[in-house]
């Protein structure tokens, strides 16, 4: 018997009886992190005797918190989470491969998702309407005017695919639905014998705030949409054991101090410790104090600490949440026994507790933090408030030019009337993102701040773009109730719609003429918002300088109309008795911030809001869906096309083959993040994806974002490594100018071009292509066109200094070979520019089973001289080695899918 039959069991509660799988008596479990604990459960309860066995738990519950990861194990996710700019791309493929499957004469239906998949479409609201009461509605309306096909497209699988929802527009933002509403902390299904079986929930999404969650005690993180694909098709995600972190919190957050400051804080500490890769996990009996909402706001920035995960272990602050956010007393008795008979509860005033052993150990006192923002174009760039005037002007110089005008711009408008706009001035100070408006407290702190401000009269400064869009209804209903949206309507703070926003980059336009100000002058605007990202040019292509704050500082900003002001000494302005009011005067203290909570965040509206989460509003109910197991492309669509990825594939892979005299197609810097290859936001009619929706009869004023046209790849590759802060070297080392954006040097016409149209020229010629690149290559949200386009251009490999965790993956999943300078090595250390040819010698070996630690790789000068280097392969396990012999894991899916 093997494990797996041993330690199944059966848990009684409350009169139900449940089977499940007994982890809390295996030897060396009492010490291992929560967070390795879960891994163990999953493995256990996972066990086939191939890819999952015995041995690999034992070795896993003998786990050294100081070895380096080398073992690896098989994760299989329960559910698999998406938003719709990531999803859609997963359902096209998905339609894809019914065609593929047909095509290779199997059954269509074998392509189906294997575990529950819910999608969450909350990446589409765009910030056309504000400032004035029916936002919502106008932009609700334009939503579905520019996303009707994709809408559709969605509805169709939804009724295709089984084992797959969708939550409709206009809902809220996927991780508050999913701590909301979806995720169950332990779930359970029925056996075949009719018996439930309860197991332990866990997640992974599509999108890389999934780590959201961690927050109630649910292991999850961001993958890209391909690695979440094959995790719907039932594919284990094939993982090192990480180094986990522990982080210890003790204290409690002082007067005036917010959840934000304090993940602001954490985000700094552990990226200067060193995170990527690693769990973190947070434990002692300080967490015991931690609500969950700000636990939520923690494991949301996870990605910005670089870590897979930032999570708290179950206890008396889950259950408590469960309860007020409408999950059933049977579910709430279920999660507790469930946790206390697999040792998975956390107490450490239980005679029973056993301080988990970490790899590496962190501690805060949360007495220590202070008010904080982040910015200007990094999550960890952490600056306290008290220091925020000085260093912003201490940055500024470096964003202006010589056509930078230092001088007031007057600027005349019908919506806000008649001022000037300098540098420095905030353009956008927004209330958005699933950090903070999952969190009450910051929320009722922003309409506490919002109502003592309109008290005394003050008023954010008319050139700024206020805006509010809440993660979920709920957030609309107890500002409501508790009096405070009308307070936040006066200060131009009116609701704009239920998603993920201007932390996206779908802040929507300036006024225009404030648009036309900035870019004829060059003034260096700025952003604040209650985000996570922050990154150049995410927010708006009119702003340079972004950066994050709490709800209520936003506000505050709001008022002071510039980020070159110091809260301390500069009044926001004056009371009607000519009093300067400064920020002391209108900030809430914590006790009148929790007042307003306990009173006002109900279970009830948990309850009324997420009764009918499915079903959507008129508009959406109102879509004309296509039926049928295959999807019926439209040939003339301009936002879902069938994708390219698998015709002419054969059942059974070609081998791997070595590369051959490739050309550099990007030679880039350190910190490139997945927001400077992937295409997002807007883009300009000028653009090759621009041009391509202008030949197929589109209007620029109907481009909509890329992200709302990730279903049609053409518009995708064509904006892969297009962001306007991209800047390509390679320009530089042949003497031309280096325009920021996806330009290059085309070595076979000779000349500068687009990205675009230099990869078309190279395909066509049979000349491979590479990239590359420098330290923490990958950065940023999971975005499966960094990797998807990367692909589509022609790039065989990608070599830098270091690479972010999801991105390096998501390379392999498309057949792109991701390799590194030798240790201490870089480009330039090296000699390279970019002129080179590289050839690339020892892949050969996958076919053999063998994955090489290094290639060799050969770059040839213009003079003919050659630089020689081993490249360490980042081809991390056997299971991602399969997958880039397969030319990419869809490929790997279906060709399996097929075999059975």
């Amino acid at each position: 018997m093997s494990m797996r039959d041993d330690q199944l069991d059966v848990l009684n509660v409350g009169g139900e009886s449940y089977d499940y799988y007994r982890i809390g008596d295996l030897e060396g479990i009492d010490h291992l992190p929560y967070s390795l604990k879960v891994l163990v459960e999953n493995l256990v309860r996972n066990i086939d005797g191939a890819n999952i066995t015995d041995a690999q738990v034992r070795e896993l519950l003998a786990w050294d918190p100081a070895a380096d990861p080398s073992h690896e194990i098989q994760f299989t996710p329960s559910r698999v989470v998406m938003q719709d700019f990531t999803g859609v791309p997963c359902v096209v493929d998905l339609a894809t491969m019914r065609d593929a499957v047909k095509a290779l004469g199997g059954d269509p239906e074998v392509i189906n998702p294997q575990v529950q998949s819910d999608m969450i479409i909350d990446h589409s609201v765009q910030i056309d309407a504000y400032g004035v009461d029916d936002a919502v509605q106008i932009n609700m309306d334009i939503e579905y005017e520019r996303n009707g096909e994709r809408y559709q497209f969605l509805r169709w699988g939804q009724q295709a695919f089984e084992n797959f929802r969708v939550v409709p527009p206009g809902t809220g933002i996927i991780h508050q639905v999913n701590i909301e509403y979806l995720a169950q902390v332990v779930m359970t299904k029925a056996a075949s014998d009719g018996r439930a079986l309860a197991y332990l929930d866990s997640c992974v999404g599509t999108d890389s705030h999934t780590t959201t969650v961690n927050g109630l005690g649910v292991l999850g993180w961001g993958v890209g949409g391909i690695e979440a694909e094959a995790a719907m098709l039932g594919q284990p995600i094939s993982m090192l054991v990480p180094r986990v972190v522990g982080f210890k919190l003790k204290g409690s957050i002082p007067e005036g101090v917010t959840a934000t400051d304090v993940v602001l804080t954490i985000t700094d500490m552990l990226r200067r410790h060193g995170v990527v890769g690693k769990f973190v996990e947070f434990y002692g009996e300080g967490i015991a104090s931690v609500p969950l909402a700000n636990r939520a706001t923690i494991g949301n920035m996870s990605p910005e600490f670089g870590s897979t995960c930032g999570i708290f272990p179950i206890d008396e602050v889950t259950l408590d949440y469960l309860r007020l956010t409408g999950r059933s007393d049977e579910q709430v008795a279920l999660v507790k026994a469930y946790a206390k008979a697999n040792k998975l509860w956390h107490d450490v005033n239980d005679p029973d507790y056993a301080e988990p052993q970490y790899s590496e150990y962190l501690e805060l006192d949360l007495s220590t933090v202070v008010p904080s923002i982040a910015g200007p174009k990094r999550p960890q760039d952490r600056i306290e408030l008290a220091k925020a005037k000085t260093t912003f002007e201490q940055t500024l110089p470096g964003y202006v030019t010589e056509k930078t005008n230092g001088n007031p711009v007057h600027v005349s408008t019908d919506f806000r009337g008649d001022f000037d706009l300098r540098n420095g001035d905030v353009a956008i100070a927004s209330i958005t993102s699933c950090t903070n408006t999952s969190n009450p407290s910051v929320m009722v702190a922003a309409g506490l701040i919002a109502r003592n401000a309109v008290a005394k009269g003050l008023h954010p400064k008319p050139w700024v773009k206020t805006s509010l869009a809440p993660g979920s209804q709920v957030v609309a209903d107890y500002l409501k109730q508790a009096g405070l949206q009308d307070d936040l309507d006066r200060l131009g703070y009116q609701l704009v719609g239920f998603g993920c926003a201007t932390c996206i980059g779908n802040s929507g336009p300036l006024l225009p003429e404030i648009s036309a100000a900035i870019n004829e002058n060059d003034l260096t605007v700025t952003a604040v918002l209650s985000g996570n990202r922050n990154f150049e040019g995410r927010i708006s292509p009119d702003v340079k300088m972004n950066y994050l704050a709490s709800p209520p500082l936003v506000i505050a900003y709001a008022l002071a109309g510039t980020m070159d002001f110091d809260f301390e000494t500069e009044p926001l302005g004056t009371d009607p008795e000519g009093n300067a009011v400064f920020l002391k005067d209108i900030w809430p203290t914590n006790e009148e911030v929790e007042q307003v909570v306990s009173g006002n965040v109900s279970r009830e509206m948990f309850l009324n809001d997420y009764a009918s989460v499915f079903e959507g509003d008129a508009r959406w109910k109102g879509l004309d869906v296509p039926e049928g197991e295959l999807f019926v492309w439209n040939p003339d669509s301009t936002y879902v096309r069938k994708q390219t990825f698998f015709d002419g594939m054969s059942a059974t892979p070609a081998p791997v083959e070595d590369i051959r005299d490739a050309r550099v197609l990007a030679f880039l810097g350190d910190s490139v993040t997945t927001d400077h290859i992937s295409p997002a936001g807007a883009f300009k009619a000028t653009s090759p994806a621009g041009e391509y929706l202008i030949e197929h009869g589109v209007e620029p004023k109907n481009f909509n974002s890329y992200g709302s046209r990730r279903g049609n790849h053409e518009v995708m590759v064509r904006g892969t490594f297009g962001n306007i802060r991209l800047r390509n070297m390679l320009l530089a080392s042949v003497g031309e100018e280096v325009r920021p954006g996806g330009y290059t040097y085309d070595f076979l016409a000779m000349k500068p071009t687009t990205i675009y149209e230099a990869s078309r020229d190279y395909i066509a010629a049979n000349v491979p292509l590479v990239v590359i690149g420098g330290k923490e290559y990958g950065t940023g949200s999971s975005r499966d066109w960094a990797a998807k386009g990367t692909a589509m251009l022609g790039v065989k490999a990608v070599i830098v200094e270091s690479f972010e965790r999801i991105h390096r993956s998501n390379l392999i999943g498309m057949g792109v070979l991701p390799l590194q300078f030798p240790e201490g090595e870089s480009a330039e250390s090296l000699g390279l520019d970019g002129t080179e040819t590289y050839s690339i010698d020892g892949i050969t070996a996958l076919n053999d089973g063998v994955t090489p630690k290094t290639v060799h790789v050969e770059a040839t000068h213009k003079d003919g001289s050659k630089t020689e280097f081993e490249a360490v392969v980042r081809i991390d396990t056997p299971g991602e080695a399969d997958y880039y012999r397969n030319g990419g894991i869809l490929q790997y899916v279906l060709r399996n899918l097929m075999a059975k």
